[in-house]
């Protein structure tokens, strides 16, 4: 009976340099893939301001995507924004009430819920509806030939098919916020004063008081760093030259990775220019 081997005898010993050359190839292809979005972010602004990708064809195809992008999702997130806005809006009155501290109600409510949670929400809900779903149908497209088919037809892919899909991501994603903030304010002020007018005055100069124009600018960059980010990373990912046994789910998971990091890095500097 011949003697048994150890399969664990022909595994290769693990050795510093090896590990050290895998995480300099994975550090690699990571700083390539952003690289990758920075060239196509840039492709598609100098395409947002050419004249020819807003003929009238362009144009349609754009507000078609528009619609798909912000029409079916704005009723369902206003009334659910509206719903968790009320939750959020009485917790915090409650314990200002609680602790004496009334005065401070609108302020911490405002920032709260406007500043912070709102963008964010609409830019996860777009992410979540729209963008991250367009970008593995693009992906799909691309591996299916369409794109090479458009080529010989003489119609730019990214004039087509990518850049209304960016411009409709990112414009869900303002119109989204624009909208519940507007509707947060209102309740904010029917939660602390009533259906009454006569605070509407003190309520307009606490409000234009939180927001100055050091944070407007702020909330207002972050808002649309927001939309650029759900709308072209999800797309960048179904444009990149992935390994062939990739999946549609996987692109999806990249997308959503890479755009969860990007999203708190701009919420850590807004953090970081509001408060400190």
């Amino acid at each position: 009976m011949g003697a048994m081997t150890d399969p664990a005898a022909h595994e290769p010993a693990w050795s510093p340099e090896g590990w050290l050359l895998g995480l300099g190839r994975s550090l690699l292809r990571w700083l390539q893939g952003w690289w990758q979005m920075l060239f196509i972010g840039a492709q598609l602004v100098v395409l947002a301001f050419s004249p020819s990708s807003w003929r009238e064809h362009e144009r349609g195809v754009v507000l078609r995507q528009v619609y798909e992008a912000a029409g079916p999702g704005l009723p369902g997130f206003t009334a659910l924004m509206a719903l968790f806005n009320v939750v959020v809006i009485r917790i915090v009155v409650v314990t200002a009430l609680a602790y004496g501290l009334s005065q401070y109600a609108v302020d911490a409510v405002v920032r709260v819920l406007v500043l912070e949670l709102v963008p964010l929400a609409a830019a996860l809900f777009v992410a979540v509806e729209y963008t991250i779903p367009g970008g593995s149908d693009l992906y799909k497209l691309r591996r299916g030939g369409h794109f090479v088919r458009l080529r010989e037809q003489g119609i730019d892919p990214l004039t087509s098919e990518v850049l209304p899909r960016v411009l409709a991501g990112m414009f869900a994603v303002v119109l989204l916020a624009a909208v519940s903030c507007a509707v947060s304010l209102v309740l904010v002020y029917l939660a602390v004063h009533g259906f009454t007018l006569a605070a509407l005055a003190r309520y307009n100069h606490a409000v234009g008081h939180i927001f100055n124009p050091v944070v407007t600018g702020i909330f207002c960059v972050k808002t649309v760093l927001f939309a650029g980010s759900v709308a072209l990373l999800p797309v960048g990912n179904a444009l990149r030259d992935l390994p062939r046994r990739t999946s549609r789910t996987s692109v999806e998971l990249q997308g959503l990775v890479q755009m969860f990091v990007l999203m708190l890095l701009i919420e850590i500097a807004s953090l970081v220019g509001n408060y400190y």
